[in-house]
């Protein structure tokens, strides 16, 4: 999405993707899994990767959105749901 219908030129340079991960499954105290997801901030260019992912998401002015995270949560939540289900009632089978 970057580059195209923007007031300034510009071009991908691949580190927001890069900087996309996400961390192991950690079990808190109550016994909740839990994981996060995100961007790291190790930009060559000193622009924080948190604001450039807002930037693309929203837009600003001169430079149209595009989302790409809200269409992504979108597309995999049901199978998201599905899956916690199945995992949830296979756990309570073992019980």
């Amino acid at each position: 999405v970057i580059g195209h219908n923007t007031k300034y030129e510009s071009q991908s340079t691949g580190q927001l993707l890069s900087a996309l991960g996400k961390t192991s499954v950690r079990v808190d105290d109550d016994g909740n899994s839990n994981i996060k997801i995100g961007f790291s901030e190790h930009r060559t260019d000193g622009v924080s990767n948190a604001m450039l992912a807002n930037v693309l998401e929203y837009g600003k002015h001169g430079q149209a959105a595009k989302p790409f995270l809200k269409p992504a949560v979108k597309s995999a939540k049901s199978a998201c749901e599905e899956r916690m289900i199945s995992t949830f009632e296979s756990e309570v089978d073992k019980i």
